[in-house]
């Protein structure tokens, strides 16, 4: 069995410590979610891994075989624009990838000129080699994950390719790879939602094993068996899916409140005690006055930590907001646009979606004023107050520091309520604790300077907000606290985004471009659209296994009428069995959290694990057959 071990890993930057004596086990076929807010080293980490980077110290943080092969996925792709898309999907040291790039080629001369002798000649040769590496499969493979990924001309520059396109090349060259570790920084970016499930699938069936940064909480849960979370420096672990670790972290949050209030009733009585006064403050008693001064402070911070909701009054909105009549937009003879009628209303939520290319974000643009149209009328009324989150952030002084580039908005932003909140307390409502605030923007990672943006656009208190892609850049707590923010928003809200999850949460009207100027209207939530609109043949292998089983279901519940004895017996204990497993995989978990570099104590407890969660899986599959016929 392959495993990647990382060891003590400790890492700095300037007077930050990113990480902070890491130490885990990457085992083969693992999935994992890597998760953190902006700025914890997410991407750090996975470079680390990588090789690109290193961790401080002499002594290498990583273990691992020789043989061991490591393919990485960055979010900004790096290629040679000289380079054709054939020439970046395999670039790849693997023997049976180069075979088949070899072949790949030799095939494209030999379709251009099939009476070149030195073309027949190179053609021979490498299919010879295809049959001597036996490299069919893998060229069978890579055909497919090219047409799942939409990547049609093999032959074109990379240069010519946008960004979105060079994303998934170069998602395809690591998938195509096939290596004994992937590493995958934001993979769901620039990609439909047909190659989306397809990928999820693909994961899930893997044969090694997959670290990764998503935002995308959907993919994440269907995907992952194991979570990481980053957090100050430590790395924390999650036995199961995104579900399973919401619900352990739930229950941690739980246990901690709890002894928040005894923290606070212990401070009552401190309190009291302080202001009673000594008669005597000797050196005993001084004790119990520094006591005093870091419980405060530890309840203070734990106040602030609490506090990730924003409340911004928003400017008056009258009945007039945005339309657009007859509106016409071509774009090098694309057309976007074609006699559209759209009607924005106050507090309406629509979002945005649909094929790459097709004219999401140019429509955005031409509401927010950027891009005239070419014929129609767009008409804003008087009382509108745009805020636009743009794909890219408005130019930053990289020596400027984050409270005084939000201090260019506002000193004071007034709340839903009428009270006033200062510029420090909204950064620390928006995940940016307190000793960051002076911080230089230029020493802010990518993320933390896309969410520092996207607060100064909200606390110019708008009332109609544009977002373009929001989720791309963005952390999962940081979208959690803008989709609480925009469910309680008084304005309009009009967002592009391929982001199934987040569109669940904030839109009830979608638009969805199909292409040459074709734009369907639908009122529901994406997950609704795409289950109607999905054909059968598309449709993954397990959205088929569940509608079988349905089917299988319905047919028994026409026959069967009630419970047998053993059953009902079983009916009996099985949500005591069931919360039983659940609470071994949390102790599990919980130790091993605290193991430390004892990797085989770690091994044996992940094992553990893994069985319990087996066992929970058929717990949980044979609660659901009973549970339609038990009578309470």
């Amino acid at each position: 069995m392959k495993e990647l071990k990382v060891v003590g890993l400790h890492k700095t930057y300037g007077e930050k410590t990113l990480f902070h004596d890491l130490n885990f086990i990457i085992h083969e076929k693992d999935r994992i979610g890597l998760i953190g807010i902006n700025g914890t080293g997410k991407s750090s980490l996975l470079k680390i891994i990588a090789g690109i980077e290193s961790g401080d110290g002499d002594l290498n943080p990583l273990e691992y075989a020789k043989d061991y092969r490591i393919a990485y996925l960055t979010q900004d792709s790096n290629f040679d624009g000289n380079q054709t898309v054939l020439q970046a999907v395999f670039e790849s040291d693997s023997p049976k990838v180069q075979v088949v790039k070899e072949y790949e080629q030799a095939l494209q001369l030999l379709t251009k000129d099939g009476t070149n002798e030195q073309a027949q000649k190179r053609f021979a040769k490498a299919e010879a080699a295809m049959n001597e590496q036996d490299a069919w499969q893998t060229d069978t493979n890579a055909k497919i994950i090219l047409q799942k990924l939409g990547i049609q001309q093999l032959n074109e520059s990379i240069k010519n390719l946008s960004g979105g396109q060079q994303k998934r090349v170069g998602l395809a060259q690591v998938l195509i790879d096939e290596p004994d570790l992937l590493l995958l920084d934001e993979p769901t970016n620039h990609l439909d939602y047909d190659a989306i499930t397809w990928l999820e699938n693909y994961l899930k069936n893997y044969q090694g094993s997959l670290l990764m940064v998503t935002h995308d909480r959907y993919f994440l849960d269907r995907v992952t068996n194991r979570i990481f979370e980053l957090s100050e420096g430590s790395l924390q672990e999650f036995g199961g899916n995104y579900e399973y670790y919401l619900a352990a972290k739930a229950e941690r949050e739980r246990v901690s409140a709890e002894a928040e209030q005894k923290k606070k009733q212990l401070y009552k009585q401190e309190l009291a005690w302080m202001r009673a006064g000594a008669k005597a403050r000797s050196t005993k008693q001084q004790a119990r006055i520094n006591r005093f001064e870091n419980l405060k402070e530890s309840l203070v911070q734990n106040k602030a930590d609490a506090q990730v909701n924003i409340e911004i009054a928003t400017k008056r909105l009258g009945k007039k907001v945005i339309e657009l009549k007859q509106a016409n937009y071509a774009f090098e003879n694309k057309l976007i646009l074609e006699n559209f009628d759209l009607l924005i209303q106050s507090r309406e939520r629509i979002g945005i979606t649909g094929e790459n290319g097709a004219g999401k974000s140019t429509l955005l643009n031409i509401l927010a004023g950027k891009i005239p149209l070419q014929n129609g009328i767009l008409s804003i009324g008087e009382t509108v107050r745009m805020a636009y989150y743009t794909q890219q952030n408005d130019i930053m002084d990289p020596t400027q520091r984050m409270i005084s580039y939000l201090q260019e908005v506002a000193e004071m932003v007034k709340k839903n309520d009428g009270t006033q909140v200062s510029v420090t307390e909204m950064l620390e409502r928006f995940l940016f604790p307190r000793h960051t605030h002076g911080t230089p923007i230029g020493k802010l990672s990518g993320g933390e300077k896309r969410r520092l943006f996207l607060l100064k656009l909200l606390m110019s208190q708008p009332n109609v907000l544009l977002l373009d892609e929001p989720t791309n850049d963005l952390d999962i707590a940081t979208l959690t606290v803008l989709e609480d923010y925009l469910d309680t928003f008084a304005g309009a809200v009009v967002t592009v985004s391929h982001d199934r999850y987040f569109l669940d949460k904030v839109a009830e009207k979608l638009l969805v471009f199909e292409g040459d100027g074709i734009i369907t209207s639908y009122f529901g939530s994406i997950t609704d659209y795409l289950t109607q609109s999905i054909p059968e043949v598309a449709l993954s292998e397990d959205i088929k296994k569940e509608a079988d089983y349905s089917k299988k279901e319905v047919t028994t519940k026409n026959v069967k009428k009630k419970l047998t004895y053993m059953e009902q017996k079983e009916w009996e204990t099985i949500e005591e069995d069931i919360t039983l497993l659940e609470n071994q995989i949390d102790d599990l978990t919980e130790k091993m959290n605290h193991q430390g570099a004892d990797f085989t104590k770690l091994q044996e407890l992940q094992k553990q694990i893994s069985e319990a969660e087996s066992q929970l899986e058929e717990k949980m599959k044979r609660w659901e057959y009973l549970s339609a016929f038990a009578v309470d």
